[in-house]
């Protein structure tokens, strides 16, 4: 089979790794490497054998496929110019700044039958995957993404940094509009969003109660799922569930009638796993895992709580001069 020729497009933390993952792969063709910063598309492009650029436009019509990682300002001009050249996009999340622009997006990709896969990489957590033979219409949820401060990823909020990954799981899990959501939040350490939580109500009754915060003094990253037949916590750091659910009797469950079953999985390569559906869709054709109107989904709601968040800080503002 010939080979996909791939790129990168911005190489800093996280795109360096995307590099690394597809010059590892035996159907790839890195054919470079991008970033306006010479001295390091230079270093990146050296460290995988492969050539650097300092435009994305020289990359047309030498590309088949891209993974997209610059500041998410950039994501929609270079995007929808990859699309609009015929070239399958993997963007990393969030999908853009604004729902306009991932809809153009989204638009551009199903009118030439493009891939557009956004880069959601908890989806790809060993844990997630097997949670999709374990969940069937979860009557309330509760998550906490905890973080122990780190200055990258501070130019947006923690709702587009991190509760963004719960957003996009728990849509795909409920499977349901959105009657109702309430959220609170705070900067404390940065000029945007270090602290959120969010109170979702589904039109069809589920609940969810999703927190995050990038100032803990512990990383925490934990999913509880409750729904008729018993309950599924799920630990993504340790890639573990934990089932309670109808059963022989068992002494180790604190549940009288119920049983309790820990399953552990081996940690995985989540961006390589990820790299690899995408390269999978390129040569199939097919849909994504994380199709661009799911990112735009988790985007829609990330947006709506952030907007909530700015708009209370500011009247509690102006009442508290």
């Amino acid at each position: 089979m010939k080979k996909v020729r791939a790129a990168v497009v911005g190489v800093g933390y996280l795109g360096k790794f995307h590099a690394e993952k597809y010059a590892r792969m035996d159907n790839i063709e890195l054919v470079g490497v991008v970033d306006i910063r010479k001295a390091q598309a230079e270093k990146i492009a050296g460290n995988v054998s492969t050539n650097p650029f300092f435009d994305y436009r020289d990359l047309f019509g030498r590309v088949d496929a891209v993974s997209i990682a610059v500041p998410t300002p950039l994501h929609f001009e270079i995007g929808k110019a990859f699309l609009e050249h015929d070239i399958d996009v993997l963007i990393e999340k969030p999908i853009t700044t604004t729902v306009e622009e991932a809809d153009e997006l989204i638009e551009i990709a199903d009118k030439k039958s493009l891939v557009l896969q956004v880069g959601q990489l908890e989806r790809f957590n060993p844990a997630v995957t097997a949670l999709q033979h374990l969940v069937d219409h979860p009557i309330f949820i509760e998550s906490n993404r905890l973080s122990i401060f780190n200055e990258r990823g501070t130019d947006v909020s923690v709702v587009l940094d991190l509760m963004i990954h719960d957003i996009d799981i728990i849509l795909n899990f409920v499977r349901s509009g959105i009657k109702y959501c309430h959220a609170m939040g705070t900067s404390v350490v940065s000029d945007n969003i270090d602290i959120a939580n969010a109170h979702i109500e589904f039109d069809n009754g589920a609940v969810a109660n999703v927190t995050a915060s990038r100032i803990s003094n512990k990383n925490e990253r934990k999913i509880r799922l409750f729904q008729k037949d018993g309950y599924i916590s799920v630990d993504f750091a340790n890639c573990s569930i934990t089932q309670v659910r109808p059963g022989k009797v068992d002494n180790n469950c604190p549940i009288p009638g119920m049983h309790l079953e820990e399953k552990c999985f081996t940690q995985g390569d989540a961006l390589e796993d990820e790299i690899r559906s995408f390269i999978r869709s390129v040569e199939s054709r097919k849909s994504p895992e994380v199709s661009g109107q799911m990112g735009r989904d988790a985007l829609k709601m990330a947006l709506n709580i952030t907007r909530q968040i700015q708009k209370s800080s500011r009247i509690y503002s102006r009442q508290n001069p």
